[in-house]
């Protein structure tokens, strides 16, 4: 009886085998992707922003022959000009008569200031003391520093610029704080210190 029970627990155990490496061998095996060499290559992208990047370059072009057309010379030939300074920033201004443009580096102002309506308002303040924001026309070479301390050497390059147009505007300007130079810096770090004059937590134990 021992060899019959043997026997059949072998039999049952082998046919589940069988019956379990047919159900494997039934099911459908997944395709695998064949890539071909040759076949046919995908469409080049195309940037929908060239356009947009071509008329600005355009537009930096036509200012800079604007530039040149009306100051003949360069910055240095000119006669109503000054400089300008605020920080790590520099601004030579030159003052041209015309109708109100200002033009930095090349850009229109509002487009160079980010469209910022303080920066561009501060720009004007020295032109809007005296009445002359539609009576000149405003080229600008910046250098240094950030936007904030370069709007400020502007403003202070022409407040000085206006000074050679007729040193009758010197009294106005002066009275609006607009010919003082700031001259307010970030302080130096100090040696075991976290900043400036920051030092670190004390601890007494």
């Amino acid at each position: 009886m021992a060899t019959t029970s043997i026997s059949i627990a072998f039999l049952s155990s082998s046919l589940s085998k069988l019956s379990f490496s047919s159900n494997i061998s039934s099911s459908p095996r997944p395709k695998t992707l064949t890539l071909s060499r040759n076949g046919p290559t995908p469409p080049a992208l195309t940037l929908k922003s060239l356009p947009l990047v071509a008329v600005a370059t355009a537009e930096v072009a036509n200012l800079e022959k604007y530039v040149k057309s009306r100051l003949p010379g360069g910055f240095a030939a000119q006669t109503i000009f000054g400089t300008g300074r605020r920080k790590s920033a520099s601004a030579r201004v030159v003052l041209k008569e015309g109708t109100g443009k200002v033009i930095i580096n090349s850009r229109d102002a509002k487009e160079y200031l980010q469209g910022n309506p303080l920066w561009l308002q501060y720009v004007k303040v020295p032109l809007l003391t005296l009445g002359y924001e539609s009576s000149y026309d405003v080229f600008v070479k910046a250098q240094g520093g950030g936007l904030s301390g370069q709007v400020q050497a502007i403003s202070l390059g022409i407040a000085r610029a206006l000074l050679k147009v007729s040193e009758d505007h010197r009294g106005p300007l002066r009275l609006e704080g607009l010919l003082t130079r700031d001259s307010r810096v970030v302080e130096r770090k100090k040696a075991g210190l976290k900043k400036a004059r920051k030092a670190p937590q004390f601890s007494k134990r």
